[in-house]
């Protein structure tokens, strides 16, 4: 029975060990090609709804943003059709994205 506590403990502290603190500097890139989120090239997602939402794709990572006008409320520009993304959003990074 020992043997089994000390085990599910270890897998315990195993498991927390894995969780990492969150990033301070949410504008930068960590991963294999680290650089500044504004040296890559964002493009527009339009949601199902129509409203429009800011998408970079870094060929490891995606980011994600939604698309606010000065007051906070969605912009929902009309650019193109719902679920078509628009714009040079796959650039900006030399790592290739399969997908």
């Amino acid at each position: 029975m020992k043997l089994v506590k000390l085990a599910v403990a270890l897998c315990a502290a195993v498991v927390v060990a894995g969780c990492d603190a969150p990033k301070k500097d949410k504008t930068v890139d960590r991963g294999f090609d680290s650089k500044h989120l504004s040296q890559l090239k964002a493009g527009i997602w339009i949601d199902p709804n129509g409203c429009d939402h800011w998408i970079i794709d870094d060929g490891i990572e995606g980011y994600l943003s939604q698309r606010l006008d000065k007051y906070g409320k969605p912009v929902c520009s009309g650019t193109a059709p719902p679920n078509t993304a628009t714009g040079a959003f796959k650039r900006g990074s030399p790592v290739s994205d399969p997908v």
